[in-house]
């Protein structure tokens, strides 16, 4: 399977009590679907992946992977410290009939090139389904330098990467040094990097409007790359809205305020500070995205 598109990397739903909604994550699969996600990326960053034990991470990849029913490709984000716990993680959303993984480096131990490229070796000769990487140095503290992703993507299943780097050039060096073995996917500037040769968009801004963000990527790709920057400038304001440290708090307010709230963050998170939320609510009335009082 070959991925493509606008996948939007899913936040995860909790009810008034901090627990895990299912049911809320079933509707807001069935939304995202409906509005044009192309394909769907659970337990992220976006998703708390972190502030959730290892039970809460396989009942969401159940409910997302068995809403989604073939529809979509569904990544299920296995990061871990340790690699062998993120191999039976892998193996779990292999078992729960996920289309592929998503794999962020160890994030704390800060790994050298050598231990980077056994780490996702190891995860990736263990599974049978696709591995997309996640390059996120600001978080996990170490860079997938093109050199290195160019000798993971000589692993069969290791067809994907997205790349948070900040640095549109990275797209063309992956490209360069990894030919069509490897799909490379936006993390932040999505139209830039369409039009480097990236051929999709981890998006953030899908979890608020996935139409706009599949319209985005359609029109640039596949139609009209002009148009496609006139919906990307309009989706700007959004778009850095929903980045920086309180990336998380931005897109659960943002939810609420177009009327699919999914709860607040977990602690140590807390909701998006008033001033932050005033703005947001400008953007997304200028977008014409706020739900009706």
């Amino acid at each position: 399977m070959k991925f493509r598109g606008s996948y939007t990397v899913c936040v995860t739903a909790f009810d008034d009590e901090g627990r895990i909604d299912l049911p809320a994550m079933r509707g807001y699969t069935d939304w995202q679907i409906a509005e044009g996600a192309h394909g769907l990326v659970p337990l992220g960053s976006t998703g708390e992946f972190l502030s959730l034990t290892r039970e809460e991470r396989g009942q969401v990849a159940e409910a997302v992977i068995g809403q989604a029913a073939g529809r979509v490709p569904v990544l299920i984000g296995t990061a871990a410290e340790w690699t062998e716990e993120a191999i039976a993680l892998s193996r779990d959303a292999e078992a729960l009939g996920a289309d592929g993984v998503m794999l962020v480096p160890p994030y704390y131990s800060s790994p050298t090139d050598d231990e980077l490229f056994t780490h996702f070796r190891r995860v990736a000769e263990a599974l049978s389904i696709p591995v997309m990487l996640y390059n996120n140095p600001f978080t996990a503290n170490v860079d997938l330098t093109a050199p290195l992703v160019a000798r993971l993507s000589e692993i069969d299943n290791i067809v994907a990467i997205k790349d948070t780097s900040k640095t549109v050039h990275r797209v063309t060096e992956l490209i360069e040094l990894c030919g069509d073995r490897l799909t490379v996917f936006a993390g932040y500037y999505p139209w830039e990097s369409y039009r480097c040769g990236a051929q999709g968009y981890s998006s953030v801004m899908a979890n608020i409007s996935p139409r706009l963000s599949a319209q985005m990527f359609t029109e640039t790709l596949d139609g009209d790359a002009a148009k496609g920057r006139e919906i990307y400038v309009k989706c700007l304001p959004l778009i850095n809205a929903l980045a920086g440290d309180l990336y998380v708090s931005a897109t659960k307010a943002a939810m609420a305020m177009i009327g699919r709230p999914m709860g607040d963050p977990r602690p140590p998170r807390l909701p998006l500070p008033q001033d932050r939320q005033d703005e947001l609510r400008r953007i997304l009335d200028d977008l014409g995205l706020l739900a009706e009082a």
